[in-house]
């Protein structure tokens, strides 16, 4: 079984105009999308769809409908001119915990039948109930290494600290026996703001469910809690708030999305793909 349990911590270096840094131990469920059901009989603590310790529940990803994540990715990566015929979709996010659960940032890892990684989802969920998938191919290059290097144009705002003019960058490989993500942000001045997802793979099972849900207790509310907390910092070090609109050029300009060299170091829907 290729679903996994990755246990690890998530870092952020704000740069300016204040420095701020934070660091949270949280847990993160590899899920191949093939192997749902599977996963879900298999475990007395997890459960697809139902209350358990953790859950998945479809209507938690994608555009919110329910409809299977697999069909709403491949038509994400069509639009891209993308395809991964019978290759494995992979899904890192955090589960719900007793119900409950928040994902900023949930990764699809796409692959093609020979393995090879075709492209990445990036499905960003704000505070604000929005929710933005940047759909990023993997240059050939970096698929011979499952290596990650991409950029792409902020359209969705997530933080009142940051505006809307940044781009990001990415970069990693696909999750093997460590996960490492590595996600900067830019702006007209520079790097603002450097974040990372690193992470061990543990077997999914009940013992290792158990002992990492206790370990780390109340993931997704703590990550809700954790982000309202290091706003109030933000708010109280004076770092001031920013618009929710893009910049005028940024507006009228298509979005930039495949090259990372762009980035200096390196519709009724509530669901966006750009």
């Amino acid at each position: 079984m290729i679903s996994a349990l990755y246990t690890g911590d998530v870092v952020h270096a704000r740069l300016r105009p204040r420095r701020h840094r934070l660091r949270y131990r949280v847990f993160w469920l590899l899920l191949d999308l093939a192997e749902l059901d599977a996963v879900d009989g298999r475990l007395r603590l997890f459960s697809r769809n139902r209350f358990n310790l953790l859950g998945f529940h479809d209507r938690d990803h994608g555009d919110g409908s329910g409809r299977p994540l697999r069909e709403q990715i491949v038509e994400l990566l069509a639009r891209e001119g993308v395809d991964i015929g019978a290759g494995a979709v992979r899904l890192l996010t955090m589960p719900r915990v007793l119900g409950y659960v928040f994902n900023p940032i949930s990764l699809y890892y796409c692959h093609r039948p020979d393995g090879r990684l075709a492209a990445m989802v990036y499905e960003v969920t704000s505070t604000f109930g929005e929710r933005h998938a940047y759909v990023l191919p993997v240059a050939a290059e970096d698929a011979a290494e499952d290596r990650i290097r991409q950029a792409a144009d902020k359209r969705l705002y997530v933080s009142p600290f940051m505006g809307m003019g940044m781009r990001y960058g990415f970069r990693g490989k696909a999750p093997s026996d460590a996960l490492t993500l590595l996600i900067d942000g830019f702006d007209d001045e520079g790097l603002l703001i450097a974040t990372a997802m690193r992470g061990r793979r543990r077997p999914l099972t009940d013992r290792t469910v158990l002992t990492t849900a206790l370990s780390i207790p109340l993931l997704t509310l703590k990550v809700t809690a954790g982000i309202h907390w290091e706003a109030l910092r933000l708010w109280l070090k004076g770092v001031p708030l920013t618009s929710r609109a893009l910049p005028r050029a940024a507006a009228a300009a298509p979005p930039s999305k495949t090259d990372p060299a762009a980035c200096p170091h390196a519709g009724a829907s509530r669901y966006r793909a750009v």
